[in-house]
């Protein structure tokens, strides 16, 4: 990789984030520990569970500064405060309350469920919910899928409520085009193998325009935007989701695709299966299945745009060693190639 690329992106921001600072800030919020803390598996932001004082476990985010706005976080706040006052289950972050000898904390929302404290050019933003623990979902059992369905047609009613004023969009310009510039730009795609994943990278857009273009009538919602398995926690009572952080405006699909595996034959039954849950609480216009492969591709290029836009972070080498090398992006470049084909089937059918 080049110096270029190293030095791309942005910055590692979490220096200052030691155990101390953290059970400081929850001090700050009245929350204060006992002094045990575990630092919970999250690439993107930095969350803990913090045991206090008073019996109690809560999870502290905090946000990877620079990447969200107040705005942008506190619309994700407003999304699961009003899911979970619709009861559908989603863990909504708490309203916070500054302590008598809170210094350098202020809090930001109505009501406030955001603190901030300042450190090197972008603050830091901590928000906290209570602990809530769960499984995997058993997605090989239909019943797990109707329940997932059910689960999103509850979800995206609400969701179709009102819409998103600032969180992203989920479409070809933001998780494609701009994704691809950013790779190019910070030389990250080795010279070897920049051609012809640029090659392969600008087929399978055209391709992604064209599906979208196709279906601009279909309407666009508020959305979890990363609902796959490991995202899911699942207790006797069924599904339900701690984290809200990419959620975005798109087509109701994005979040059913990413719940499907196997040859077509098998995601066509569980895609039977999830909007037969689905169907239960809201419509879904078959049309939309059309944008699976599209949005497949998305996701491919964003995610190698998100590991580069991260590479200053020390856990993202750590965690990608492989990011950066010719072999990583021959692969890719083959995936797209099978994109491109992939969105040339017919679609799937529920």
């Amino acid at each position: 990789m080049t110096a270029a690329a190293i030095s791309h992106g942005l910055p590692a921001g979490y220096a200052a984030l030691d155990p101390d600072r953290v059970l400081r800030t929850l001090d700050g919020l009245g929350l204060r520990g006992d002094g045990r803390l575990l630092q919970l598996n999250s690439y993107e932001n930095r969350v803990f569970q913090v045991f206090l004082e008073s019996g109690d476990v809560v999870v502290p985010k905090f946000y990877r500064p620079g990447r969200w706005t107040d705005a942008q976080i506190l619309e994700e706040h407003a999304f699961a405060r009003e899911l979970a006052d619709d009861d559908v289950p989603v863990v909504a972050p708490c309203t916070l309350v500054l302590a008598a000898d809170a210094v350098d904390l202020d809090l930001v929302g109505e009501p406030p469920t955001l603190a901030r404290w300042q450190a090197g050019a972008n603050p830091h933003r901590v928000a906290v919910s209570p602990r809530h623990a769960g499984r995997a979902p058993e997605l090989e059992h239909a019943s797990a899928l109707q329940w997932l369905g059910r689960f999103l047609g509850r979800l995206h009613t609400v969701g179709a409520r009102r819409p998103f004023l600032h969180r992203r969009s989920m479409d070809p310009a933001t998780f494609g085009h701009a994704a691809r510039q950013r790779l190019l730009d910070g030389d990250f795609v080795p010279d070897t193998e920049r051609a012809l994943w640029t090659r392969g990278c600008d087929a399978a857009l055209a391709l992604v325009d064209h599906a979208f273009s196709q279906l601009s009538g279909v309407p666009r919602l508020r959305l979890h935007g990363d609902f796959h398995p490991g995202n899911i926690m699942w207790r006797d009572e069924g599904p339900h989701v701690v984290d809200l952080d990419d959620a975005c405006t798109g087509p109701a699909v994005q979040d059913l695709w990413m719940l499907l595996s196997g040859d077509a034959e098998t995601m066509r039954r569980q895609l039977a299966q999830i909007l037969s849950g689905y169907r239960v609480f809201r419509p879904f216009d078959d049309r939309e299945l059309a944008l699976i492969e599209p949005l497949r591709t998305l996701r491919m290029i964003h995610h190698s745009a998100w590991i580069a836009e991260r590479w200053t972070d020390p856990a993202f080498p750590a965690a990608f060693p492989w990011f950066g090398s010719a072999a990583y992006w021959s692969q890719q470049a083959t995936q797209l190639r099978e994109q491109v084909q992939a969105m040339g089937e017919p679609p799937l059918l529920g």
